[in-house]
């Protein structure tokens, strides 16, 4: 009876430890946070924005050229002018964004919701938008000016827009 309870107490030991040191999947150690704020004309080149958040961030004609912004999130973003040249944007969720004049030349999308956004005008020769979610109209206003192969993944932007 005795061990009964010392292989119990060991079990019940070893679960609080794990619970007490456990970390929620989802959380991370270096989450960054632009919500609401003011980042126009900002250099963000070639910067590790994993996971980053700027939800309703005034991000015109910052530049992210390069930027690993994988898993991000920029509902309701302004990113007119904004230089998104070879950015990973991999899973990020950019609903209701401001695209206008951006440039996503080469840029990975893969994987990205983007509903209910505005590309009016923006640059995307080369960018890879497989498996994105767009809204209808945007595919074919963007098929209208798709070219090029994203030098990274080697799909073809008309391809991934399916594009006919």
């Amino acid at each position: 009876m005795r061990r009964f309870f010392v292989v119990l107490l060991a079990i019940a030991l070893a679960w609080l430890w794990v619970l007490l040191g456990a970390t929620p999947a989802f959380a991370q150690a270096k989450t960054i946070n632009y919500s609401n704020t003011n980042l126009e004309n900002r250099d963000f080149a070639n910067t590790d924005l994993v996971g980053g958040v700027f939800v309703a961030a005034e991000m015109r004609n910052a530049n992210f050229a390069g930027a690993n912004m994988k898993g991000a999130i920029l509902t309701k973003g302004n990113l007119l002018g904004a230089n998104l040249t070879g950015a990973n944007l991999e899973n990020a969720l950019g609903d209701r964004v401001t695209f206008y004049k951006a440039k996503l030349t080469n840029a990975i999308l893969v994987g990205a919701t983007l509903s209910r956004s505005i590309f009016n005008e923006a640059e995307v020769t080369g960018a890879d938008f497989t498996d994105a979610i767009i809204d209808r109209y945007d595919i074919l206003q963007l098929c209208q000016r798709a070219e090029g192969v994203n030098p990274s993944t080697g799909v073809a932007t008309r391809d991934s827009l399916g594009c006919r």
